[in-house]
């Protein structure tokens, strides 16, 4: 598996639990206002941090970790993920996985043997706009498919979408409350302007006020968990 990064320690990426962070290498999206270029674009990508490495100092931390997270990049691309992930539950951590949604078969061939705990996916925009946000044709239908194996796998999760203005106007919001009407877990993330992002040009995109957060908050079912991190 290429993992790109480590942080040996986060209180904040698995709710409820102290972890440690595992970044892998690579991605099939290019969301413009990506934060970590150099885990996605090759250009940018550094050597990879072996794997072995990683999970000697996991098993140094038995009883002082409680759980790992596993992001990107895109995790779901990496052909030695589920290998990986065995060995991180053998060590008796919880696994928090963090996906794109874009391979349905991964996400539910961990679900269906109990290997994740906790999966957190982004939802970019509307279907309408969601190669302008993730820079290709993708394929809409996965998407939608991950968002239903989720709901459905009785495994704490949450859903989220980054609010860039232009890409989540109340249109957009509303198109995907109909997507996702039976979740009880949606976090709006505002969206941060950043020097490291993939593309430069979404530094010109608007930000939403505090106060028009807040008033999105309100237009949406009351059954969701609905946040602001």
């Amino acid at each position: 598996m290429r993992i790109g990064g480590f942080q040996k320690l986060t209180l904040v990426d698995f709710p409820g639990l102290v972890a440690a962070t595992v970044f892998t290498q690579g991605c099939n999206f290019r969301c413009g206002f990506c934060h970590n270029p150099e885990l996605v674009l090759p250009q940018m990508c550094q050597a990879f941090l072996p794997a072995e490495a990683v999970l000697n100092f996991l098993n140094d931390r038995r009883g002082k970790l409680q759980g790992v997270v596993i992001t990107g990049g895109e995790p779901t691309l990496q052909r030695g993920l589920l290998d990986f992930i065995v060995a991180v539950k053998e060590m008796g951590f919880a696994v928090k996985l963090d996906t794109n949604g874009s391979h349905p078969e991964v996400l539910s061939s961990l679900l269906e043997v109990n290997l994740i705990n906790f999966v957190a996916m982004d939802i970019k925009t509307s279907w309408a706009k969601y190669a302008q946000v993730t820079g290709i044709e993708c394929d809409i239908t996965k998407i939608q498919e991950s968002i239903q194996i989720i709901i459905n796998s009785g495994v704490p999760y949450q859903l989220r979408t980054t609010l860039v203005k232009e890409f989540c106007s109340n249109d957009d919001l509303s198109d995907i409350q109909r997507s996702i009407g039976k979740a009880d877990s949606y976090v709006l993330q505002p969206f941060v302007i950043s020097s490291k992002m993939i593309d430069t040009r979404f530094s010109s995109q608007s930000q939403y006020t505090h106060s028009e957060i807040e008033l999105l908050k309100t237009k949406y079912d009351r059954r969701w968990a609905l946040e602001i991190t």
